[in-house]
């Protein structure tokens, strides 16, 4: 078998053990918004985020980057 399509079974079964381990059902409180979840669907919604708003960052920082280097290249 190919070696990603190892590593990918393997990452799912991690997953399907982490999610059957954090069925809980946690309540989550936002000025006066509640809502209820599972504690799994609560981390995996966090680290979507988290990882959204990395790739943003990323991408506006190369975009000023690249900018300014056109920039200084017109100038010259």
């Amino acid at each position: 078998m190919n070696f990603k399509i190892i590593l990918v079974i393997i990452l799912a079964c991690l997953a399907l053990v982490f999610v059957a381990q954090n069925i809980d059902i946690v309540s989550l409180k936002f000025f006066y918004w509640e809502i209820a979840m599972s504690r799994a669907v609560l981390i995996f919604f966090s680290l979507l985020i988290g990882f959204m708003i990395g790739w943003f960052l990323k991408s506006y920082l190369s975009y000023r980057k690249e900018k300014k280097e056109v920039q200084n290249i017109l100038n010259k």
